[in-house]
């Protein structure tokens, strides 16, 4: 019983009760076979667990009754741990990128930037455009509307506008957030192709 207090206190900031640190009396119980043994005193349960040299843990606390599986604590562990870290591989954090423009912005610097905004779209993060206007440039806005028309009429579709030209001060800015089910048309035409070659 020792070594199974010190695997409990060990884990005991984890999500998931296991052996004496569950409270709810009786538990539904699931075997190491994943076979449904039914509802059982906890005692009886932790005393099956404890036979078998393995553990008995809450993996449905919200049940009712609880929903307990007698299995190697420390591969469960190890599993669930496994699985957050592929889920959070597939979750890419969106983060937004700015660029910044000048209404006289000459056609070389243009498609540099253009270039870097493309980029950062494709990979799946927001683009803030920020048009900034100095001394007598403020009174000729009109330039820079253009310049941040022309921005989205380059981009087309594979954006979808998230912030329309907005006046901060002496600058302007517009948001665009990548166009999802553009780039998954995209990428069905292409499979498409492929398909067709083969």
């Amino acid at each position: 019983m020792n070594k199974k207090n010190s695997k409990q206190n060990s884990f005991s900031e984890d999500l998931h009760k296991i052996n004496n640190q569950i409270t709810t009396d009786p538990i539904r119980v699931i075997d190491s076979e994943g076979a449904m043994l039914g509802i059982l005193p906890l005692r009886e349960a932790i005393e099956k667990a404890e036979d078998l040299g393995l553990d008995l843990v809450e993996v449905s606390p919200n049940a009712k009754p609880p929903v307990c599986k007698i299995i190697e604590y420390g591969k469960f562990k190890y599993a669930a741990q496994k699985k957050a870290a592929e889920a959070r591989k597939k979750q890419k954090t969106v983060e937004v990128k700015e660029i910044k423009f000048r209404p006289n912005i000459d056609t070389n610097d243009y498609e540099i930037k253009m270039r870097s905004v493309r980029k950062f779209i494709n990979a799946g993060d927001k683009v803030k455009i920020t048009m900034r206007f100095r001394g007598r440039e403020m009174t000729h806005q009109d330039i820079g509307v253009k310049v941040l028309r022309r921005i989205r009429e380059d981009l087309d579709t594979i954006v979808k506008i998230e912030q329309f030209p907005k006046l901060e001060g002496r600058q302007m800015v517009q948001v665009f957030a990548p166009n999802i089910s553009e780039k998954v048309n995209t990428k069905s035409e292409k499979r498409i192709l492929s398909d067709k070659e083969q």
